[in-house]
């Protein structure tokens, strides 16, 4: 650890003392720089642009800036910050929202950007409807735990795809049946799905279409997988290129983070449709053996790191 200035806020952002954090897979990308197309897009060609890592974030409003109105000093927060990993961390008003009272900051701390991403996965840009069969490949990751449980309370039945280990933690989320990736394939039982989410990136495409139906939509998340260049960027380029020609839907997007998209996924958590399940726990500095342990693969769901005052 290591001391640094209090972070200094712009009119539209707000300074929180943090009490949790969320460890998600895109500080890993920041911080190894992996894929290298991250450096190219400004993040730091040779280091991270941000030397205070951590993006979810939950804690207590200290000091507002002169243009917000959403927030008080004292207001219990969640949502997206830039350096969550330290004591104090800015974010911008947009991207908050009021903890509700009924979780706790644990909790808060892991689900905005994984929480956000899984949510318009399934509604904004795989429209799900009530009834359909959806596939969550990476059921037990960040992504993958709140798309199983979010498709669950949008109405449809689920199947969630994971390693043998973490095949029980894929059922205690809510998922229909699972499937275990090591053993069988996603397209063993032919054109079954009408919606599939995959934040895993290693199947291939023509794999994904065969367990579709003939109009089923592919949204692919993320760009985990492919090569050290431009990660799963590849894949996803073929999928939008090959889609318009094709009746099924295949597409991919970059989540939107904002309180619009908060503010309905704190509603689920309030209400106890979805449940923010977290898999380990660190102190902050425990954080780089954190990373070493999502880079070998063994995190299951979220890990939050605490902040010890």
């Amino acid at each position: 650890l290591t001391s640094i200035p209090r972070p200094t806020i712009a009119s539209d952002e707000v300074l929180i003392e943090v009490v949790a954090a969320g460890i998600d897979r895109g500080v890993w990308h920041l911080m190894t720089g992996m894929p290298y197309l991250i450096r190219i897009m400004g993040y730091g060609l040779t280091k991270p642009k941000n030397p205070v890592l951590g993006m979810d974030v939950a804690g207590r409003v200290m000091e507002v800036g002169d243009a917000v109105t959403r927030f008080s000093v004292g207001d219990e927060v969640f949502g997206i910050a830039s350096g969550s990993f330290a004591e104090f961390a800015s974010a911008k008003e947009s991207k908050l929202v009021l903890k509700p009272k009924a979780i706790s900051f644990e909790q808060a701390a892991v689900s905005a950007i994984s929480g956000i991403t899984a949510l318009q996965a399934l509604t904004s840009v795989g429209r799900i409807e009530s009834g359909q069969h959806v596939l969550v490949i990476g059921a037990s990751g960040g992504v993958g735990s709140f798309a199983v449980q979010l498709a669950k309370a949008l109405g449809a039945t689920v199947t969630g795809v994971a390693s043998t280990p973490k095949l029980d933690a894929v059922r205690a989320l809510g998922a229909d049946y699972v499937i275990d990736y090591r053993h069988e394939s996603v397209d063993a039982n032919g054109p079954s799905f009408d919606l599939i989410i995959d934040t895993g990136g290693r199947n291939r495409l023509s794999r994904l279409r065969r367990a579709l139906t003939s109009k089923g939509t592919l949204v692919i998340v993320g760009g985990e997988g492919g090569g050290r260049l431009a990660g799963g960027i590849g894949r996803q380029l073929r999928a939008a290129l090959l889609s318009p020609f094709i009746k099924q839907r295949l597409t991919f997007f970059i989540s939107e983070e904002s309180a619009r998209f908060i503010e309905p996924l704190a509603n689920h958590l309030a209400s106890g449709a979805v449940t923010a399940a977290i898999g380990h726990r660190f102190k902050l500095d425990q954080v780089p053996a954190a990373m070493e342990q999502m880079e070998a693969g063994t995190l299951t769901t979220k890990s939050v790191v605490t902040v010890d005052r």
